[in-house]
């Protein structure tokens, strides 16, 4: 019910090259040697809680969900139920909980894949609407994905250029009649450049780049067309721990040069500490608590919160 997100087929209500791909990324510990989450909340404050967030009374929130549920034809049970929560410009927000929590269900809403059954999903204070075709590619331009796979994510028989500059040629931000000019690949070379790879990586493909650059391609990808809003699942669940920890920076690094707006969902409580601050966490399709990460995770009041924090793994001490 909660699978990992794939890129959209064509059946799906949206054009799959209109979307980006996956990063990598995480807190030096929480696969098999993580801290304690309420420590790794503490480096919460020092890091993505140090982007300052802007009072929630004071700005209108740039992806909003209203008392949303959603149902699977014939479905016994709903996989959400009232969820209602906001994301404010420049702040990074991470959906946490156990698999088959909603997580995953919930992504695909924001990003337009999926219309809900109950509720709403707003995008600058306006519903999001699959049938007005102007309205979704303004939402596309402005809301990219990284996906969770590196190697699914990404055409292995198309160089690297032409995989970045998908979304400028399928959103129309490059003239089709300037395609094969330096507008797109000066765009390119932008992006690869954001994300620490060199302009000459254009020309590669992408089975000749480690696991965690192709990470940086999909990240590349999805902020050439300079998007106000990331949504990643999972970005870095499929890296080593050392490589999660670069891409993490990276996203951190992006998010405050490009003044991105973060939604990530991740079961890695030590990454979420590390890049979010703002978490709500699900359990069985409803938001059971939410806050700043810093409070969710130092001091959680829901006895789901408390059992998820408790399930990370620790070093026996010495």
């Amino acid at each position: 019910m909660d699978e990992p997100l794939t890129r959209p087929t064509p059946d799906q209500p949206s054009e799959p090259s209109e979307l980006a791909g996956p990063p990598e990324s995480a807190a030096g510990t929480t696969d098999g040697s993580s801290p304690d989450a309420a420590g790794s909340a503490g480096s919460a404050r020092a890091g993505a809680a140090s982007a300052g967030p802007v009072p929630d009374a004071v700005v209108q929130p740039i992806l909003e969900a209203r008392q949303v549920g959603f149902a699977y034809r014939g479905a016994a049970a709903p996989v959400l139920s009232d969820v209602s929560f906001q994301v404010l410009p420049g702040r990074s927000t991470a959906l946490v909980g156990e698999s088959g929590a909603g997580k995953t269900t919930l992504l695909r809403l924001l990003l337009g894949l999926a219309v809900p059954t109950e509720g709403r999903i707003l995008f600058d204070g306006t519903p999001l609407s699959p049938r007005d075709r102007g309205r979704m590619r303004a939402f596309r331009r402005g809301v990219q994905t990284v996906f969770q796979d590196p190697y699914s994510s990404l055409d292995p028989r198309q160089r690297v250029g032409r995989i970045v500059a998908e979304p400028l040629r399928s959103l129309g931000l490059v003239p089709a009649s300037r395609w094969n000019s330096s507008a797109a690949d000066l765009r390119v070379a932008a992006a690869l450049e954001a994300v620490g790879l060199p302009a000459d990586a254009a020309r590669r493909y992408p089975h000749e780049f480690s696991g965690g650059q192709r990470q940086r391609v999909a990240i590349a990808r999805a902020i050439v067309c300079e998007p106000r809003v990331l949504l990643a699942d999972e970005p870095v669940s499929a890296l080593d721990v050392s490589t999660r920890v670069r891409v993490i920076d990276l996203l951190a690094e992006l998010r405050e040069s490009h003044g991105l707006t973060v939604v990530m969902v991740s079961h890695d409580l030590a990454v979420v500490a590390m890049l979010c601050d703002h978490t709500a966490v699900l359990e069985r399709g409803r938001i059971v608590e939410q806050g700043d990460t810093a409070t969710v995770l130092g001091s959680p009041r829901h006895p789901y919160t408390r059992r998820l924090i408790d399930s990370v793994p620790r070093l026996p001490a010495t």
